[in-house]
């Protein structure tokens, strides 16, 4: 059955934000939201089990604690969560963890902001930031002065999934869509992502040197989920594109 499940005591939460992490191109959000989970000391605060997901249980170095592969963790102080994914999720099952996690956000009155990435070949440029709503969230978005997108574009998998269930049934959400590299883990991109849309949205201080003074080893650490993505296919994973035939994941 599908569900979320809150692990330990419940959390004191007033009018919170939560930030998404599936994976998916570049993996920016998932680097961007693991960041966001160890820098300010998130507590694991429910278990993910919509229909679809993998069954698996994951670990870490060092620690014998075994959890589901998504999983939401909380900052009461920041009036903060976030949904930390450690598998990719197929396209079969977008459509229902889509209906299964915007059915929590709903319940608990939060303001999403969704991450992705458009495939850029840039090379020394800082990567470009772009911001999408639904519902009446894009003031929010011009008032932190997040570009508008350049061209047209979709945003594909989990994360496109529940921008669309969120437009709806007019749910005021934010999706960040930043440039990134098509093919590797993209830890500065990430940092752009927390930067320059994240921190000031959901007013949170966040140090990003890390993500780029380590930005080879963090990439080195994801290579092995990004294969897999690279494995399933862009279109079962989240990105962004531009139409025609360029997409945001």
């Amino acid at each position: 059955m599908a569900q979320i499940r809150v692990q330990g005591p419940e959390a004191d939460l007033e009018e919170p934000t939560i930030v998404e992490g599936f994976p998916g191109v570049g993996l920016v959000g998932k680097i961007a939201t693991d960041h966001l989970v160890s820098e300010l000391d998130m507590r694991y605060y429910a278990s993910v089990h919509c229909e679809g997901l993998p069954r698996i249980g994951v670990y870490r170095g060092g620690d014998r604690t075994a959890r589901p592969p998504v999983r939401i963790y909380v900052n009461e102080e920041d009036d903060l969560l976030a949904l930390q994914s450690d598998a990719p999720v197929s396209a079969r099952a977008v459509e229902e963890v889509a209906g299964c996690v915007t059915s929590w956000i709903v319940d608990r009155e939060a303001t999403p902001i969704y991450l992705s990435g458009l495939p850029s070949e840039r090379e020394d440029d800082r990567p470009g930031l772009y911001g999408i709503a639904t519902g009446d969230a894009g003031d929010r978005l011009e008032e932190h002065g997040v570009d508008v997108p350049p061209e047209d574009g979709v945003v594909t998998g989990p994360t496109g999934a529940l921008i669309n269930r969120a437009a709806q049934i007019d749910y005021a959400s934010m999706g960040l869509v930043v440039e990134c590299s098509p093919q590797f883990p993209d830890p500065e991109a990430a940092s752009v992502l927390l930067e320059g849309g994240v921190a000031p949205i959901a007013d949170l201080s966040v140090d990003v040197s890390e993500l780029v003074e380590r930005a080879e080893e963090i990439r080195h650490k994801r290579e092995q989920l990004a294969q897999q993505m690279q494995a399933m296919g862009q279109d079962e994973s989240t990105q962004a594109q531009p139409q025609p035939l360029r997409m945001y994941q």
